[in-house]
């Protein structure tokens, strides 16, 4: 295994952790997660293939699709729902 896979699949660990913690202490560590994801899946995608990088591509999206959702509607200006 490459080390590009084994930080991928340390990166999965360390986001369903985070999804266990409670809302308010979601938001440092998951921003961390959101910010390196990009990385991690252009290595993934130049060192491994574009089906795995595709693959890893769509996982992040399933997984980070509430917070890019509202990260694309503050950007846009529109009203944006912040969960307590």
């Amino acid at each position: 295994m490459t080390l590009t896979i084994l930080l991928a699949i340390a990166w999965v660990f360390a986001s369903t952790i985070v999804a266990f913690l409670p809302m308010r202490r979601q938001y440092l560590p998951g921003s961390i997660l959101l910010l390196s994801a990009p990385v991690l899946i252009v290595l993934l995608w130049v060192q491994v293939g574009w089906l795995v990088g595709l693959a890893s591509l769509f996982a992040f999206l399933s997984m980070f699709r509430n917070p890019l959702r509202y990260f694309w509607k503050k950007w846009r200006g529109l009203p944006v729902e912040v969960p307590e």
